[in-house]
């Protein structure tokens, strides 16, 4: 009897481990941002994707210019306001960042765009900040963002 309730205790303690180390992940916010116009590398779990992923399996398509870059940053501003759930951070003339939290588990997704105006594409970045897998979540993301843009009028 004391062996069941010590396995009990035991598995007890480690799924509140668990759970408080989500927590402290999904509140910790990282440092992002761009750097010679690259975004910051994804982290080896299979949580996020990018334009600029040297992984094949996590890499998306950069998006095309609009007319010019305040257009381009206004149609990504409305395809991330079309799609809801999200909180604009930072707006920059080439850059911008937003959290965007799950409606169930209410997780924080770091997403951010890049706009090289010398390339006249937008690079994207989408991450977890908790867990180890997002069941594909932000690369579903990336594709409702992307067709959300594509229709944005400006």
């Amino acid at each position: 009897m004391k062996i069941v309730l010590i396995v009990l205790l035991v598995l007890l303690a480690l799924v509140a481990l668990n759970i408080l180390t989500i927590i402290v992940q999904n509140n910790k916010v990282p440092e992002l941002g761009h750097d010679n116009g690259k975004l910051k590398a994804l982290s080896k779990k299979p949580n996020a994707v990018s334009t600029q992923a040297d992984d094949e399996e996590r890499r998306v398509r950069p998006w095309p210019f609009k007319a010019d870059q305040t257009t381009t940053r206004a149609a990504i501003l409305d395809a991330v306001k079309a799609y809801g759930g999200a909180e604009v951070i930072t707006v920059e003339d080439d850059y911008v960042y937003v959290v965007f939290t799950t409606a169930k588990m209410h997780f924080h997704d770091d997403v951010e765009f890049y706009l090289d105006s010398e390339a006249q594409q937008v690079h994207f970045r989408s991450a977890s900040r908790a867990g180890y897998s997002d069941m594909g979540l932000n690369r579903q993301r990336y594709e409702k963002l992307t067709e959300l843009y594509t229709q944005a009028e400006v």
